[in-house]
């Protein structure tokens, strides 16, 4: 009997229901998100019994004070990422570049320099390297080709020096024309000249122009950076080879006996 009327008037079915049906009951479910995320709980609310057969079931009542919250995983959100991309090596970052020592050139910067002033550098060695070589080989002190060695390295002197003066004269140079670049242009010149006013005794002239070498090194490697590395190095290599040459020929000096070339 209820069910016929029921059927036909589905408006006051619906009223009945609420007011017999037994209260609506609320439970949260916690949908799961990603791995390390808290999940956001949501309110799903049903009565607790079904309607009776023929019975229209009535829409299910929003919750009161419903909440939602965090799962525990979401007190403290991490995140892990597993892709290739991440396993793959970072690009480190480049090397800063290395510090030159206190002479400020890099022996391995030798080779970039220029090819003219390599093959014109190593074949300005000849007149140092080859009076030593022919009075070692002949075993005897030639004074002639010790005295065209020790003019050869006067005029070596007196360019490094005017090398300097011509590197500090052009207008944009790094180097300034002030008195300590154009002053210690001057000294090797100076060195050089009086190694030669002492050129009838070998020992003294061979010695002030070992002096000036080594000063003309001084300047180039300490007192001016801006020469290229490559320069540096030349001038490293070149000066200790004429050094070892000069040497050598004061060494035979005092060994072998002396003997002229061209008698008087």
């Amino acid at each position: 009997m209820l069910g016929v009327i029921f059927r036909r008037r589905p408006l006051a079915a619906r009223q009945v229901w609420r007011w017999v049906a037994p209260p609506g009951r609320c439970w949260t479910s916690v949908s799961s998100g990603p791995p390390g995320r808290g999940g956001v709980s949501l309110p799903t609310c049903w009565a607790s019994s079904t309607p009776g057969p023929g019975l229209l079931r009535p829409p299910a009542a929003p919750c009161q004070g419903i909440q939602t919250h965090l799962s525990p995983f979401g007190a403290r959100t991490q995140h892990f990422h597993s892709s290739a991309v991440r396993l793959k090596k970072r690009p480190q970052a480049e090397a800063p570049p290395r510090e030159l020592d206190l002479l400020r050139y890099d022996m391995k910067d030798l080779w970039k320099g220029p090819r003219p002033a390599l093959y014109l550098g190593f074949a300005g060695l000849l007149p140092f390297v080859t009076p030593t070589l022919l009075m070692a080989g002949t075993e005897l002190y030639l004074p002639e080709l010790a005295y065209a060695q020790l003019a050869y390295g006067a005029s070596i002197v007196s360019f490094l020096g005017g090398a300097r003066w011509g590197f500090a004269l052009p207008e944009g140079s790094p180097a300034q024309p002030d008195w300590i670049n154009l002053a210690n242009s001057v000294v090797p010149p100076l060195l050089a000249w009086v190694a030669m006013l002492m050129s009838d005794s070998i020992v003294p002239a061979a010695t002030m122009v070992i002096m000036g070498l080594g000063v003309s090194l001084h300047y180039d490697l300490s007192l001016l950076p801006t020469y290229p590395s490559w320069f540096k190095a030349l001038r490293s290599v070149l000066t200790v080879v004429a050094f070892l040459s000069l040497v050598g020929t004061l060494a035979m000096n005092g060994i072998f006996p002396e003997k002229k070339l061209f008698s008087e």
